[in-house]
């Protein structure tokens, strides 16, 4: 399948599997290496092999390469033949019985005699050593499940007696199991379905990609499979009409025509098993189909199927082997036999309503309350179990069979809020469009205002969501107070997003409304059964309005936690109550600068919400707690929890919560010194998003941009960076996040000589920060003031920027301090002073995992009379081939992305090598690698000698 990845440079998801085919590519250029990829149709076999290819003739590699063909199956030797056929002309070394032998066999001269088997294998195995004393060879065989056995045996035979030659076997074959005949000690590649991150990307990258409840319905549909993302995309296309119902998997002729044959030779009863079982959920049980096909318990019916290598009967349940069959399988068939089969269904699930609901509605042709009825119940029985994806979907499937526009637009405000949750903004937009059409209740559309105002938030469009609450707030303001509680909510989560000011001056005045709404409806008897019935408890009301008042004004955040202290003490981690409690009070620790409460408390949180697929509405919170553990020196779980949040981000179409993590990755890589110059935030999305909307965003970007030039001694471009974080009178861009940068500023203009200009900053950020700054802001206002305020108490500042034991919860920052006041101890001539501070820098910058700042601050130890532990030995033998070429690369001045494009690796998977190289090779930082690369050269010069 050499189309599937045709809009990519290089297989979408597959960099380890690349990595390592190449890997053995390259180790088969001084040993014999044999590999054999295995995968289902499409997922991407024929391009690794392609890849593999390409990059050997690049590099010196004769490449002979074959592709099993099924009408070829029944002629001898005809896959060998073809493998062969560039160096047939050049036999004349070889023996004449075994160039007659291997003639004949070819068909290439008149067979004179009785064949002689052996004499031919030899014959193959001469030529292949022949071949490798002129360079080395690989042999590159596709489809091998298609060839003609003798050809695979006469292969084999070779491939295990060339020990000893620069010859590497690279096979591929369809299915999960090697092909018969395959020796079981044969090295193999399984090519699995896509990661869900992938599989989104590349359906992202197609023309006319779907977004919304669309989108999520393909990705499940494909399972994973490229091939089957990119077919179904292009059926969704060419058909826009499809409802995407249960009924209504997308199609087209040519999904038809890759199977059609084989399901045309099926026999009839055969065909209507397959109708029933791709009409069906795919964990429906055997016993259920059976009973619908009216059968009996014969099931000789699904053995036809099966010896085809259409579907596995396994535990009780038939299992398509590819995606695309089971679209074949129900589209070829007349719409009047689909719906047969989901009446068939339905009639034997009557025991269990929810899933008998589907059948229903995929039986039905129009408006039917009962349907509607029926899946609203199914619903809510997800709901109940934690299905927040099948909860929306089957509410959205609801309001579509619902003939009462009133009962259309509950049951769709129901299906936006369960697609809020779930976390998908798209989906929820579309959900909202459909259902102000219908709606006629203003309390009603206050809920879907909430949803999709957060929606249009993770979509980065910051003004469009706090104007569309803002004007539903002001005309027609909620009535319930648990709706005017998430109303405000929402709007400080906005806000705090947008950081802009007008934003934040609205939110006292709602804060004030949305508490009189409280005070009223607890004075009086309720009517209404509140929508949000989480947000009843006094104390989670409290909570969320107090997040509200720090994003507002984050100087008063210290002391609205100390009142949120006072509230009762939890009890229940998994009442929903009280987790909108525990984020709560996660968020404002987080502005008040309790970093240490922010981690724990989101730790606590995450968990269940992961657990229920609930992450929608904390979405923004990921990049906070990564923040939080990035400050607190939890490296580590700051990168497990970004790779896994991008994931996540990146299948929902969350854009915005995408690039904030995208910034936080390169401030991680910045400060452990894996950054380079050049690679960083430089993605599609960063050029569609309006940063002057997204404050919070620009201010994570262009601290990673300036942090990463810090790393790189680019003083020039940190300071320009840092310097964008505040207006030219010194007022932040954002209310919380710019002043955090502050010393980072400091030191760049420090470098600089533009002492001045980060004075003005620093007296603008003091303004801002008020007259109780937190712990962490004053010893970073400290910090800076040491480097940069000339008229100030130097060393006083430095050494109230160190001493605090309380620095210790941001063990980077203090490091840095640290290092800055070593510098001017140094530069004062008090190196045995320095000399405690580097030592105290190195421990901290080591155990963080900071290279860079370990080895600039060993250079100064050095230069100031102190010694390090001796530099090991570079064990450039324990890496393996692929992890030397990256290293070689690297020292020669390559950047990740020009070593990938060499290599066809990502960027990240090189800077992954690299990362964990380094503790290898006893070093800590890039620069490095050149000397220990020429090093290891000059030593093995001498051996030579």
């Amino acid at each position: 399948m050499t189309a599937i990845f045709a809009l990519a440079t290089s297989p979408i998801g597959r960099e380890a599997e690349i990595g390592r085919i190449l890997e053995c590519v390259e180790a088969g250029r001084d040993r014999p290496q044999s590999l054999l990829v295995l995968g289902e149709a499409g997922t991407g076999k024929t391009e690794l092999l392609r890849i593999a290819t390409e990059r050997a003739s690049r590099t010196g590699t004769r490449v002979l390469a074959a592709q099993g063909c099924e009408t070829e199956m029944q002629q001898s030797f005809a896959a060998l033949h073809q493998l062969l056929l560039p160096v047939l002309d050049d036999l004349a070394f070889l023996p004449e019985h075994q160039r007659d032998a291997l003639r004949a066999a070819f068909g290439l001269a008149p067979v004179t005699g009785p064949a002689e088997p052996m004499a031919f294998r030899v014959a193959v195995l001469m030529l292949l050593r022949h071949i490798a004393q002129a360079s080395p060879v690989l042999l590159a065989v596709d489809d091998i499940q298609a060839c003609d056995r003798d050809s695979l045996d006469v292969l084999l035979f070779a491939a295990r007696r060339l020990a000893g030659e620069s010859v590497m076997v690279l096979l591929a074959a369809r299915g999960e199991v090697p092909p018969p005949g395959i020796p079981a000690d044969l090295a193999v590649l399984p090519l699995g379905p896509l990661a869900s991150q992938a599989a989104a990307q590349l359906l992202d990258a197609q023309p006319g990609a779907p977004t919304g409840g669309a989108r999520l319905d393909l990705l499940h549909q494909a399972e994973g499979n490229p091939l089957a993302v990119i077919e179904l995309c292009r059926a969704l296309r060419t058909d826009r009409a499809l409802a995407p119902t249960n009924d209504a998997l997308p199609q087209t002729s040519r999904i038809q025509q890759m199977f059609a044959a084989q399901l045309d030779a099926l026999p009839t009863a055969t065909q209507r098993a397959l109708l029933y079982s791709a009409a069906a959920s795919t964990h429906e049980e055997l016993a259920t189909l059976m009973a619908a096909l009216g059968t009996g318990y014969d099931l000789s019916v699904w053995a036809p199927a099966e010896r085809a290598g259409l579907i596995s009967v396994t535990d009780g349940r038939v299992v398509f082997r590819h995606p695309l069959i089971r679209t074949a399988a129900f589209h070829r068939e007349p719409v009047q036999s689909r719906q047969q089969a989901h009446r068939a269904l339905a009639a034997v699930l009557g025991e269990q309503p929810s899933r008998q609901a589907w059948h229903l509605a995929g039986a039905a042709i129009g408006p039917d309350e009962s349907v509607a009825a029926a899946l609203e119940a199914t619903a809510l029985l997800a709901q109940r179990r934690g299905g927040l994806y099948a909860t929306a979907k089957t509410l959205e499937q609801a309001a579509r069979f619902s003939p009462c526009d009133d009962d259309r637009a509950r049951r769709l405000a129901k299906a936006l809020t369960a697609a809020n949750d779930f976390g998908d903004p798209a989906w929820v937009r579309e959900l909202y469009e459909s259902f102000v059409a219908v709606n006629r209740d203003p309390e009603l559309l206050s809920v879907a205002i909430c949803a999709t105002s957060w929606a249009l938030s993770l979509f980065s469009l910051q003004r469009e969501a706090f104007s569309l609450l803002v004007d539903a707030w002001e005309r027609t303001p909620p009535l319930d107070g648990t709706t005017a509680t998430a109303m405000v909510a929402i709007a400080g989560g906005i806000a705090h997003q947008s950081g802009i000011d007008e934003h934040l001056r609205v939110l006292p005045g709602m804060l004030d409304q949305a508490t009189l709404i409280n005070r009223a409806e607890r004075g009086g008897p309720g009517t209404t059964e509140p929508y949000y019935s989480n947000l009843t408890r006094d104390d989670v009301t409290a909570s969320l309005l107090a997040v509200v008042q720090a994003t507002s004004d984050p100087a008063g955040a210290s002391s609205l936690l100390k009142t949120l202290a006072l509230l009762p003490r939890l009890s229940d981690l998994q009442d929903p109550a009280t987790l909108h409690r525990m984020v709560a009070v996660g968020a404002v620790a987080y502005h008040a600068d309790e970093s240490d409460l922010c981690v724990d408390l989101f730790r606590q949180v995450f968990v269940p919400l992961r657990a229920a697929g609930a992450m929608g509405p904390v979405a923004h919170l990921l990049a906070v707690q990564a923040d939080a553990l990035l400050a607190t020196g939890r490296w580590a779980e700051a990168a497990e929890l970004i790779e896994e949040a991008q994931a996540f981000t990146v299948v929902r179409g969350m854009t915005c919560a995408e690039l904030d993590l995208d910034a936080l990755r390169v401030t991680l890589d910045a400060l452990r010194g894996d950054n380079e110059p050049g690679v960083e935030l430089t993605g599609p999305n960063w050029h569609a998003v309006s940063l002057d909307e997204n404050r919070a965003t620009k201010a994570r970007m262009l601290r990673a941009r300036g942090l990463a030039a810090l790393s790189l001694g680019d003083h020039e471009s940190a300071f320009r960076h840092l310097r964008s974080l505040f207006e030219d009178d010194g007022t932040p861009v954002h209310n919380l996040l710019s002043g955090r940068s502050i010393a980072a500023l400091a030191g760049a203009a420090q470098r600089l000589g533009r002492h001045r200009e980060a004075v003005h900053v620093l007296a603008a950020v003091r303004q801002t920060e008020g007259r109780r700054p937190t712990l962490r802001m004053t010893l970073l206002m400290h910090h800076a003031a040491a480097l940069v305020d000339l008229d100030a108490d130097t060393e006083k500042h430095f050494r109230l920027a160190v001493v605090d034991p309380g620095a210790d919860q941001w063990p980077m920052e203090r490091a840095l301090a640290r290092m800055s006041y070593a510098l001017w101890l140094r530069r004062k001539r008090r190196p045995r002073e320095a000399r405690e501070q580097l030592a105290t820098v190195i421990e901290a910058a080591t155990r963080l995992g900071a290279h860079r700042l370990a080895a600039q601050a060993g250079a100064e130890l050095r230069a100031s009379g102190g010694t390090t532990a001796p530099e090991a030995a570079a064990p450039l033998a324990e890496l393996t081939a692929q992890q030397q070429q990256i290293v070689r690369l690297a020292a020669n001045g390559l950047s990740n992305r020009e070593i990938g494009e060499q290599l066809f690796l990502s960027p990240r998977t090189v800077g992954t090598h690299l990362y964990n190289v380094y503790p290898k090779l006893g070093i800590s930082s890039r620069h490095q690698l050149r000397d220990i690369v020429e090093r290891r050269m000059g030593w093995e010069g001498t051996s030579g000698r």
